[in-house]
């Protein structure tokens, strides 16, 4: 059956080219991931603030390193594009900004982050979400990026802010995290806001 529209973005969108590095503001890079981040990654998950937020645990290294696989394989199936945040100059891991949830056809992603605790209240997770952002819409041509977060959770509500991100709702009862079920925030981003 023919659909009336056509598609925002076809197959290979992404897949069709390498997966870039981009440039975000005040020293940092957003890059694909590499082997040699497993031991940051797994750094980074032994954070309290990071087990608040997030579903997921890292027991090791080696865990980390197929993450990291995972990662890498996802920009080839266009459902997933993950990028590891890095300073400039370093290369030091300073946090994590991804597309989940692509939906190709429709034009729309879910923007994720977090950010290593050295890392936090320097405004890294919304500089890295803008750069993003801004690739999606002008390199690749998304129409919609969207946002969410527990309603509690105060810094990534400034991060999106600070991305550009409109508050349009708040979503009841809507993740399980490991404290119960939280309401969460649902933010977005338009092509030309």
């Amino acid at each position: 059956m023919p659909f009336l529209i056509k598609p925002v973005l076809t197959a290979g969108a992404l897949a069709g080219v390498p997966q870039p590095t981009l440039a975000a503001a005040d020293g940092l890079v957003l890059r694909p991931w590499r082997a040699g981040d497993a031991p940051a990654v797994h750094a980074a998950f032994q954070d309290p603030a990071i087990h608040q937020w997030h579903m997921r645990a890292c027991g090791s290294e080696e865990e980390a390193a197929g993450w990291i696989t995972q990662w890498q394989a996802s920009w080839a199936g266009e459902n997933e594009a993950q990028w590891a945040v890095v300073d400039e100059r370093t290369d030091e891991l300073r946090g994590r900004v991804a597309l989940r949830q692509i939906l190709l056809g429709s034009g729309v992603a879910e923007v994720a982050y977090w950010t290593v605790r050295r890392a936090r209240g320097q405004g890294v997770a919304a500089r890295a979400a803008a750069a993003l952002s801004h690739w999606a819409f002008e390199e690749i041509g998304f129409h919609r990026l969207e946002l969410f977060h527990s309603t509690v959770n105060e810094a990534s509500c400034r991060v999106a802010v600070k991305a550009g991100f409109a508050l349009e709702g708040t979503k009841r009862s809507a993740l399980l995290h490991p404290d119960g079920w939280h309401d969460m925030h649902f933010h977005a981003r338009v092509r030309g806001d």
